[in-house]
């Protein structure tokens, strides 16, 4: 019975003095103390080379932004074209340890571009680091320092496999020459390896046609296999055909070597004119050529385009104008989005106005 008493007694005063322990416990408040500094910028003039993208092209160094308590601090390297950060883009993001971060020729290109920079000419490029704690917290600024930095103009990034039609019977004809302008790509889809065509296919007397990967080169070619449907890859692969002449919708996998072909109706609606334009364009209608084969298709070959959106349009008015939100190849509907232009370049341009095709590839 005793052993008992004593027992609740020790516990009562073990609770009291954890309560009170826990009454007599200080809240730790975190707060800033002192925000990095850029300490060095290993240039301070700049010149990109495009012939050696991946050289080092710029190291930058910065001190520790302390904070009241040790924590862990993260930093967040910011850019911009402007010196008041009125717009700021992420170079680069470091933890705790990092405060020195070394970024090649063609990273630097690449967010000069992103802030705005024009290509070939020298300018200023600020930078600044932010500290923080946990997700977003606590957040300090360092000092703003310039670089003049000369960026280069630089070939979009087309990481895509393009898939031209050719034959007789389609608008390529069999004409297998880089110069050939009517070897058409046909659309790209979300599918890697799997591409569609709307237009005009045509029969006769050895009229087919065919598709190859690369112009002027037979070496990738698809081409009918034993029975229709079927594509055959190699070099002694038949021509497709048509059963009648007539408007077609074409489907290619050559993921499995097949393909489909579904008769729809012939478009009612032709077009005299149809032309590039928006920002990308300087405002100004730039001419598609109309196929002599399919009155539907329009192609451009080296047009000129700045960074930038525009449409496709009818007669040079907006009466009738196509758009998505989709570089370098979509489906343009009617009265839809801008088209975007990450980079100013040529390309060739390709329009189909009866599906709203569209294609543009980068050139040399």
């Amino acid at each position: 019975m005793k052993n008992n008493i004593f027992k609740h007694f020790f516990l009562a005063v073990g609770l009291f003095l954890g309560i009170t322990s826990c009454e007599d416990r200080e809240i730790v408040n975190i707060d800033n103390q002192t925000s990095s500094v850029i300490i060095d910028l290993s240039k301070n003039d700049l010149i990109l080379d495009s012939n050696f993208p991946s050289n080092p092209a710029l190291t930058i160094n910065w001190s520790s932004a302390t904070y009241t308590v040790p924590v862990e601090v993260k930093y967040e390297l910011q850019m911009s074209a402007t010196e008041t950060f009125e717009t700021s883009e992420v170079l680069a993001n470091t933890t705790q340890s990092q405060t020195v971060a070394t970024f090649t020729t063609l990273e630097m290109n690449n967010a000069a571009k992103k802030v705005g920079l024009v290509p070939d000419v020298a300018q200023k490029m600020y930078f600044r680091v932010k500290s923080f704690v946990g997700d977003n917290s606590l957040s300090q600024f360092s000092n703003v320092t310039a670089l003049t930095i000369t960026p280069y103009i630089a070939k979009p990034d087309y990481d895509y496999t393009d898939l031209f039609l050719i034959g007789s019977a389609a608008i390529g004809n069999w004409d297998n020459l880089l110069t050939n302008s009517s070897l058409l790509p046909l659309l790209k889809t979300s599918t890697v390896g799997v591409y569609t065509h709307t237009g005009l296919f045509k029969t006769g007397t050895d009229v087919g046609f065919k598709m190859i990967l690369v112009k002027g080169s037979w070496d990738a070619q698809f081409g009918k296999g034993t029975v229709d449907g079927q594509l055959s890859s190699d070099g002694g692969s038949g021509n497709i055909t048509v059963p009648s002449e007539g408007y077609y919708k074409l489907t290619v996998d050559t993921n499995n070597l097949t393909y489909t072909l579904v008769k729809i109706d012939n478009p009612v609606a032709t077009y005299d004119v149809v032309s590039l334009y928006g920002t990308a364009t300087g405002d100004t209608d730039i001419q598609l050529t109309k196929s002599t084969f399919d009155s539907h298709l329009w192609i451009a070959t080296g047009v000129s385009l700045k960074t930038g959106v525009f449409k496709f349009r009818a007669n040079n008015a907006w009466d009738v104008n196509w758009g998505t939100n989709a570089e370098f190849f979509g489906v343009a509907t009617s009265n839809g989005a801008d088209i975007p232009v990450s980079a100013d370049w040529k390309y060739d341009v390709y329009f189909n106005d009866v599906s709203g095709n569209y294609t543009l590839i980068p050139i040399d």
